[in-house]
């Protein structure tokens, strides 16, 4: 499988470089949100989201457990699988999870596991995610362990994709595997 890790800091450019990527593939496209607004300001941040997108696209939003989402609405017997899968992202995925109670432990488990899934479904996909390493560490306990817990998954999802770009200042720097045509 084509699977592409984009990370980087806030508003760097990593979710317009994984779009720009995944519209170079033919196919219909799916976008998976895990992006639960619960005020206006985020409301607005997902509906320019959604604008920028256009109609050209498919949207999945599920915020805990996108696989199973994914397994119920896209890709049941006889259902239309799509070109493209876009996943953005990973770190509000690990947010929510954590939010709703799981732990650490069992954050991860699901990444790992939807990391298989991905594997196993042999399309080209593109997986968005804050880079945890680079700012300090939270004063309390909450920052802490939502920050190593995103790390972590975002060492286990490297592992699982072939390529890694690391996005700086809306700049594609590569960090495992070569930048895709497109994206030098």
């Amino acid at each position: 499988m084509e699977a592409l890790l984009f990370v980087g800091g806030t508003r760097c450019g990593k979710s317009s470089l994984a779009l720009r990527w995944a519209e170079s593939r033919a196919g219909r496209r799916l976008f998976v949100a895990t992006c639960v607004p619960e005020d206006a300001e985020m409301m607005e941040r997902v509906g320019r989201h959604r604008a920028g997108r256009g109609s050209a696209w498919e949207c999945l939003e599920e915020g805990i457990d996108p696989q199973k989402a994914l397994e119920a609405r896209f890709f049941s017997p006889g259902a239309d699988r799509p070109g493209v899968l876009l996943f953005d992202c990973v770190s509000m995925w690990i947010a929510n999870m954590l939010y709703a109670g799981l732990t650490p432990d069992d954050a991860l488990s699901r990444v790992d596991l939807f990391a298989e899934y991905l594997t196993g479904l042999g399309l080209p996909a593109a997986l968005v995610s804050a880079e945890a390493g680079l700012g300090i560490v939270p004063a309390n306990p909450v920052g802490r362990r939502f920050q190593d817990t995103l790390g972590l998954a975002n060492q286990r999802l490297a592992r699982a994709c072939r390529t890694v770009i690391l996005v700086r200042c809306g700049l594609p720097l590569p960090v495992k595997g070569a930048l895709p045509e497109g994206l030098c």
